[in-house]
């Protein structure tokens, strides 16, 4: 069973790796290629959106509060990428966890959200470059759990800032297969650690079920149960 969420600063090197890997991507493969899960995007494009995103999730770490957002502007090339991340990187390294800080998930409105915010951000967008260049996305089973969780119990709870809530005519549990690690959905409940006496179940490596979560393409999981169904079709993210 994996401990969720990590200590704050355990996900620096974990962030470190997967921007290190998003970077080596953008300068080794053609960036006009098309990202098959972000529309119209190109590698390029998604560089651009990425790399935006860590500079913001940086001002809004050192500021403590909500900065204004621009997420389209920039070459997307590796060396401003790689610049990016490390403002991401230093700005998370000098803050304090604890501190007070905005954002926009259902937890405590600490610093510590951002760390594991935006080591999952780049995990699904690195596996959307992997797909748009051809080449296998792994990730390790324990972040991917980290990642299912956050979904489950940081975003979902605050679905309504992007999406309605989700319809579920009963509870759903999800079973990462690797992991061990299991989460209950109940409709109009917290979702929570651990199976259901009954109902619906989605189970899959905790990599296919990150993606499956956000939507991303991936081996589809085994699923029972119309709740299920309801809960993989749901928008979960923003």
């Amino acid at each position: 069973m994996t401990t969720m969420p990590f200590p704050a600063r355990d996900y620096l090197p974990v962030l470190r790796e997967l921007t290190d890997g998003f970077a080596t991507l953008l300068r080794t493969a053609d960036p006009a290629a098309r990202v098959p899960d972000c529309g119209t995007w190109t590698l390029a494009d998604l560089g651009t959106h990425l790399g935006n995103v860590h500079r913001w999730a940086a001002s809004v770490v050192t500021a403590g509060e909500v900065q204004p957002q621009n997420f389209e502007d920039g070459p997307g090339d590796a060396g401003w990428y790689a610049e990016s991340a490390q403002l991401l990187v230093d700005a998370l390294e000098k803050a304090t966890p604890e501190d007070r800080c905005w954002h926009f998930g259902g937890t405590e409105k600490t610093k510590a959200f951002w760390y594991r915010r935006q080591v999952h951000e780049t995990v699904v967008h690195l596996a959307d470059a992997h797909l748009a260049t051809g080449r296998e996305f792994t990730v390790d089973p324990a972040v991917a759990a980290d990642g299912v969780d956050e979904v489950l119990g940081t975003l979902l709870p605050r679905v309504t800032r992007w999406h309605p809530v989700p319809q579920l005519p009963g509870p759903v549990s999800l079973h990462a297969t690797d992991t061990g690690d299991v989460w209950t959905v109940h409709p109009g409940e917290p979702p929570a650690m651990g199976p259901a006496a009954d109902g619906a179940t989605v189970e899959a490596p905790a990599r296919d079920l990150l993606l499956r979560l956000w939507k991303r393409t991936g081996p589809a999981p085994r699923s029972t149960g119309d709740a299920a169904a309801a809960l993989l079709e749901a928008p979960l993210t923003p």
